[in-house]
């Protein structure tokens, strides 16, 4: 069957082929850039996505021809490094994906770009340590620790310092570090029956992911509290690592190897038990569905470990449709913005996450699909970050137009992203920021004075009074 132009048929992405040694030839690379950039030359429907599109059509516009070949190629690295792998061009805007004959994967030759250029020269310690996320929660996430950086991280000449010697910026709100970590403090119950339904199994373990363990404990505990709710047995991974995915943004594929490497077998031993693996985080999701899956093709544990992920909601909302799930709200929630993640978005599970939300009675959900603009370490970087408040204002907007209750996003960091643009360009705004599994808990009945785990108020670290910062 011939491929028809304006993706009629499912896009089809093809596997990383990062063990090739053409992979990371330079000329070969160089010449597939100049097709591809090219094509988006004569295309021009990205441009209003992000801001790596913009800058290659500049450079092409104040070229000496007008065309692609008017441009130096030393700038080119000036599109790769504005991409920070959210994939929406490839899912929502390309109409030369594969299956046509074209064959355009834009972020995959980003990907290939990024991973040449970490080959030759590596990367900065900023960068490195920024993609570092169990070695930064390892040191931070600590009782005598945490304090202090949470409190240089609110200091201004802290921040300063912190922008002119490693390029945070200073503007940029950062995550708290917890002196409670998760897995430490997870109370599980696996004593439920399992009850299997015709769409998800019985049981379910958590792969808790750095975020969740040294970030936003409350979000696990949260979804914990949902679990035992729906009398689902549950328990931890036994081991976990990052998944990864800050160094595939980085190009570090070796890296994202090596951490393959000590996760998939935990995992799989799970996923062979028969548990449904669900982690709170979109990005680590995708990171096992998705991305580890096209790096490494053949491996048939990745594939085994693929098929039992799942994200939260799509897993509860899966549960509902075999009738096990309860609905026995005891709280309405009110007008709830919530963004979609790219990372959630991609996986190609519609709203689930707004699907179970409307189950609860008094509620009324905003639905924003457009990327936040803030990636993961992308937009903490100094000379990013006006780009990330940029490609993200349309979304603080929309966010903030309906008067919401609430504010919420399965990605924290879009979430805390979101929550900055509202309060600089919309003030006045009373919504206050929760994750939709903290949303849920609520709806559910339980507020913060129900939880039993010691020194952990989990409501204020996950909800913001944004007139408070106005």
């Amino acid at each position: 069957m011939a491929s028809r132009e304006g993706s009629l048929e499912a896009p089809k992405r093809h596997p990383v082929d990062w063990k090739n040694a053409d992979f990371y030839n330079p000329e070969k690379l160089q010449q597939e850039m100049e097709r591809v950039f090219d094509i988006c030359h004569g295309c021009r429907r990205c441009v209003n996505l992000c801001t790596a599109f913009p800058r290659l059509f500049d450079l092409i516009d104040d070229g000496s021809t007008g065309e692609i070949d008017g441009v130096e190629k030393n700038r080119f690295q000036e599109v790769v490094d504005r991409c920070y792998l959210c994939d929406m061009c490839f899912m929502t805007k390309c109409p030369y994906v594969p299956p046509h004959e074209w064959n355009i994967d834009f972020p995959h030759l980003m990907l290939r770009t990024k991973a040449v250029k970490y080959q030759q020269s590596g990367a900065g310690f900023r960068d490195k340590l920024l993609s570092s996320t169990d070695l930064m929660g390892k040191v931070a996430a600590n009782p005598v620790i945490a304090p202090t950086i949470n409190t240089l991280n609110k200091t201004p000449l802290a921040r300063k310092v912190l922008d002119s010697t490693l390029g945070i910026r200073s503007e940029r709100k950062l995550p708290e570090y917890t002196a409670h970590q998760f897995r430490s403090h997870a109370q599980l119950n696996d004593r439920f029956t399992v009850k299997d339904g015709n769409k998800t199994p019985g049981k379910v373990a958590i792969y808790a992911t750095c975020y969740i363990n040294y970030n936003e404990p409350g979000i696990g505990h949260d979804l914990l509290r949902i679990l035992k709710h729906n009398e689902i047995p549950t328990r931890l991974v036994e081991q976990e690592v990052c998944c990864g995915m800050p160094k595939l943004e980085l190009g570090d594929l070796q890296a994202v190897e090596a951490l393959k490497n000590q996760n998939i077998p935990h995992l799989l031993t799970m996923a062979q038990q028969g548990y449904a693996i669900i982690s709170a985080v979109p990005s680590c999701v995708l990171m096992y569905k998705q991305e580890l899956p096209l790096l490494f093709p053949e491996d048939i544990a990745i594939q085994t470990v693929a098929a039992a992920m799942f994200d939260p909601f799509e897993y509860l909302w899966l549960r509902n449709q075999d009738n096990l799930l309860k609905t026995d709200f005891k709280q309405s929630l009110g007008n709830v913005s919530y963004h979609i993640p790219c990372h959630q978005r991609v996986q190609n599970i519609g709203k689930k996450t707004r699907d179970v939300l409307q189950l609860i009675p008094g509620t009324s959900v905003n639905s924003v699909e457009r990327c936040s603009g803030h990636d993961g370490t992308w937009g903490v970087k100094s000379e990013y970050f006006a780009d990330s408040m940029k490609i993200g204002r349309p979304v603080f907007k929309q966010m903030s137009a309906p008067n919401p209750d609430y504010i919420s996003s399965d990605c924290a960091i879009a979430a805390r992203h979101i929550e900055q643009g509202i309060c600089e360009n919309h003030s006045g705004s009373k919504a206050k920021k929760l994750h939709p599994l903290s949303l849920l808990r609520l709806a559910y009945g339980y507020d913060d004075h129900q939880c039993s785990i010691p020194n952990l108020q989990v409501l204020p670290t996950n909800s913001v009074d944004l007139e408070d910062k106005v």
